[in-house]
């Protein structure tokens, strides 16, 4: 048997998406060769017998269906092994992260395989279960910024048939004026029968609706079939095997690249438009041509150390574009915070050109710096709104929202997210509406997503890239103009229940209010609508009326294309809505919105982060084997990188100083201390070739111990690459930074991770601070935290070398000198000054050292305490193990090499 990959069709939602996939085929083909039996990988090998020619896949259909913004996609995928022995298939496709997965089968050579979707947590044990009795499974995986990759393999016999079948709903978000949906196609070689249908039916009627594809040439552009009436659409795109080729006989194709579908519905100045079907309804508001109102805007910033660099000058970048493009009537205000804060301007300013001007001039000189003190910032942001509003310098009838962006969790101030949240709800009192953007993957998005949830806004991630900028931008222009606020939609009393949220602070141009519930009165004929909100002058009163009956006849004559779309429609919205909310409120109320979502989740089987899909596969040798699909969290789908990665060798010095040597060809280690005054300067790494250098600075305790003996430690170090244009210094005090003309100062009382072209740090808060610097040498400085008012000892610093193989074979210092491998001999064990610490001879370097088998502590992972190494001491300074004597290490500058 041999594991082949099927072709993969990735389709995607941009915003409203929707996301199929099929089967793809190598067009070599070099095979991974697998056991009949057991599914164990045997080896790698081309086989002239075994190749993409067994699998024929001969049909991938994607057929997406839109009721009303809801999205049905149904994606099938059919193949046949056409070889004679069995092949083991992956398939793989690609989903919207914001859509749910309600089936997932397999039909092979006639039995039908379902997946269920059951509780995470029973699905889990299931799964446990069956990956304990040597089950295999396919698991749903983060793909970039807005798609998860579902992947599930099957084992096919000689001249069997498989079919793929998976269903996935969402319901479209407007964004900008339109929804958008795009399919990603990648065939990788042509199939006998693939085609893309698309319906689309809006009551509202359809004001356009566009289709075109990046991989669409003139002689493709034909077959991309478009009908369009009043309130249907169909579109679809069915090229031939021969349409399909890239060249006359390829199998390679030109079916590569992205499908993108655009349209709108039309609006009138009046309250939405209703539909009502089998007991439940759905209220879609945006009227048009209504006029704008003023809003004010305080922009939070975080200037942070974990800022420098490219995000930095991205949000320069950004926040330049953006007052570009405010409103004249708009007012705004700039705060910029690290471990403090500093404004533009003490309260908003109305957005004159000149205003404008000067506060680009602010922007260019935000530079990072310091901590990240959140709670402090956003207090100050509300507060700088509601001292204007109180003092009547804000427009009436004008609108507040405060944009956060910050790229770390809480490190300075206060640092409870708990606390935070709830100052800030607080503060704002249901007044103001916050934005939260992350910036990065280090940042955890969920305290943002709930501190926005709580006070009317959303949070989004901002992810590291070359458009960083534009996502910023992306962002303000989305919620640069609001049309109406305080937003109510009110519906008949005692007659509906189960309503999704109907008051909303803000609807912006280009967006829309879904609002859907359960009608409870079955006599209910005239269903009225009443819609109330505050305009740019005045309040604002619309209603809109439904007859239950003529609705539910004229929707099934127009536009009924598949089951209960309003009452899934209703489920899915209300779950999103909870799974939103659940972070909020007494514990009891927490606990309440989880398990309404559960209920929910499992009765009309959406895949979310409650749930998981199990799908069971033919059996192996026996027994059951098993898929789970999951629903991933937005923190789920980034992975930070470890801290500390454990590495084969370590040196290093700690403590009082003591050295500990690990050189890579012995399976042994080595230590010694270094007893010197307080204040002098030690060369622990030099690399000429490289210009890699760190240097240490000693400090004594603050008073002798009762034994009278004074320590000294390192508390400072200098850490050089002259080929990066880099210096770090760094204390027990904080650390600085010089990068070519940039300063930066950070504070060990926060988190951050800093990635620049040629080198990254990562301070884990009044811990450490990982140094690795590009095609050259990893490093770790570890931070001893001392009570202030301990009677004889101080903060200190211990080094670690994680990585040093790139370094030149020239590297010298205490402990440079070993990085590259040292050979030594202990024999004569014999007993020491105790019992417990024999004493040795060590050949080294041509001498003869007696060494005492001791101990010494390794803290990368336990600062506190530490971790036991054993070693083999050796005495006076290391004479005879390290070139010289000790002092030949002495330099007259913490940058210095002499």
């Amino acid at each position: 048997m041999s594991r082949l990959l099927l072709p993969l069709l990735l389709l995607g939602l941009w915003l409203p998406a929707v996301t199929p996939a099929h089967l793809v085929i190598p067009e070599d083909s070099g095979l991974k060769a697998l056991s009949d039996t057991g599914g164990r990988i045997l080896k790698k090998r081309s086989s002239p017998d075994v190749g993409a020619s067994d699998i024929d896949v001969y049909s991938v259909k994607v057929d997406c269906k839109v009721t009303s913004r809801f999205a049905h996609n149904v994606i099938t995928s059919r193949a046949v092994n056409r070889g004679n022995v069995s092949h083991e298939v992956l398939f793989d496709m690609e989903l919207p992260k914001t859509a749910f997965i309600t089936n997932f089968s397999m039909v092979i050579d006639g039995v039908t395989y379902l997946g269920q979707v059951k509780e995470k947590e029973q699905a889990k044990q299931q799964y446990q279960q069956a990956v304990s009795q040597g089950q295999t499974a396919g698991l749903v995986k983060a793909s970039g910024r807005n798609m998860e990759k579902f992947s599930v393999s099957v084992n096919i016999a000689a001249a069997s048939k498989v079919t793929f079948q998976l269903t996935y709903e969402e319901l479209l978000q407007r964004h900008m004026g339109q929804y958008e949906m795009m399919i990603r196609v990648q065939l990788k070689q042509v199939v006998q029968h693939f085609e893309i249908v698309i319906d689309v039916c809006e009551p509202q009627g359809i004001a356009f609706l566009n289709a075109n594809g990046t991989f669409i040439s003139n002689e493709l552009l034909p077959l991309v079939e478009k009908t369009v009436s009043e309130n249907t659409a169909h579109v679809s795109f069915s090229p031939t095997v021969e349409q399909q080729r890239s060249c006359v006989g390829c199998t390679s194709t030109l079916i590569d690249g992205d499908f993108f579908i655009t349209y709108d519905v039309k609006r009138e100045r009046d309250a939405g438009e209703i539909q009502i079907m089998n007991g439940y309804f759905v209220h879609h508001f945006a009227p048009s041509d209504l006029q704008r109102v003023r809003k004010n805007v305080v922009f939070v910033i975080d200037e942070s150390g974990s800022m420098h660099g490219t995000k930095i000058r991205q949000t320069r970048e950004a926040l330049n574009a953006i007052l570009s493009q405010i409103h004249v009537d708009d007012y705004y205000a700039l705060l910029v915070f690290d471990h403090g804060f500093r404004t533009w301007r003490p309260s908003l300013s109305p957005a004159t050109p000149k205003n404008i001007a000067e506060a680009k001039e602010f922007v260019n000189g935000i530079d990072a710096r310091g901590g990240t003190n959140i709670n402090q910032a956003v207090l100050e942001s509300v507060r700088m709104l509601e001292q204007d509003k109180a003092t009547s310098q804000l427009p009436d009838h004008s609108v507040s929202i405060i944009i956060l962006l910050t790229d770390g969790d809480p490190g300075s101030g206060e640092t409870n997210p708990e606390r935070i949240r709830q100052n800030v709800l607080n503060a704002i009192g249901g007044k103001i509406t916050l934005y939260c953007l992350g910036f990065g993957n280090n940042v955890k998005l969920s305290f943002l997503e709930k501190m926005a949830a709580e006070n009317n806004g959303v949070a989004r991630r901002i992810y590291e890239d070359s458009d960083a900028a534009i996502q910023l931008q992306g962002f303000y222009n989305e919620v640069a103009n609001p049309l109406l606020s305080d937003i109510e939609l009110q519906y008949p009393e005692n007659a509906v229940d189960s309503l999704t949220d109907n008051t909303f602070k803000q609807l912006y141009n280009g967006s829309e209010i879904v609002v859907a519930g359960h009608i409870s009165d079955n006599d209910l004929d005239n269903f009225l609508a009443e819609v109330k909100a505050q305009g740019a002058v005045q309040e604002l009163q619309l209603q809109a009326q439904a007859s239950v009956q003529d609705s539910q006849k004229a929707f099934r004559n127009q536009c009924y294309i598949f089951g209960e779309f309003t009452e899934r429609l209703w489920a899915y919205l209300t779950i999103q809505q909870l799974l939103s909310k659940r972070g909020s409120g007494s514990p009891e109320e927490r606990a309440n919105k989880t398990a309404r979502a559960l209920e929910l989740s499992l009765k009309y089987s959406f895949v979310t982060p409650l749930t998981s899909m199990v799908v069971a596969k033919p059996p192996k040798d026996n027994r059951d084997d098993l898929m789970l699909a999951d629903k991933l969290t937005e923190d789920q789908r980034v992975t930070p990188p470890p801290i500390h990665p454990t590495p084969v060798t370590v040196n290093s010095v700690d403590s009082d100083p003591h050295f500990i040597v690990q050189p890579p060809n012995q399976n042994d280690t080595l230590c010694f201390n270094i007893n010197e005054s307080p204040g002098v300067i030690f060369n622990l790494v030099r690399d000429p070739q490289t210009g890699t250098v760190v240097n240490g600075e000693t400090i004594a305790d603050k008073h002798p111990d009762p034994s009278g003996r004074v320590g000294t430690y390192f508390w400072r170090f200098g850490i050089v690459s002259q080929s990066l244009g880099l210096r770090l210094d760094v204390s027990t005090q904080g650390i600085e930074l010089l990068h070519g003309q940039s300063r930066l100062e950070l504070s060990w009382d926060e988190s951050l991770t800093l990635k620049q072209t040629n080198f990254d740090l990562q301070m884990d808060k009044e811990r450490s601070l990982t140094v690795s610097l590009k095609d050259s040498v990893k490093f770790v400085v570890i931070l001893h935290k001392v009570w202030s008012k301990h009677p004889t000892h101080r903060d200190y610093l211990g080094f670690y070398t994680l990585d040093s193989h790139l370094l030149s074979p020239a590297t010298h210092g205490l402990l440079g000198q070993f990085y590259h491998g040292l050979s030594f001999q202990v024999s004569e064990l014999r007993s020491g000054e105790t019992s417990d610490k024999p004493d040795a001879t060590m050949l080294v370097k041509g001498q003869h050292l007696t060494v005492t088998r001791g101990w010494q502590r390794d803290f990368r992972t336990d600062v506190k305490n530490g971790q036991e190494v054993a070693c083999w001491f050796v005495h006076n300074n290391g004479t005879g193990l390290i070139d010289g004597t000790h002092r030949d290490y002495i330099v007259s500058g913490i940058f210095k090499t002499s």
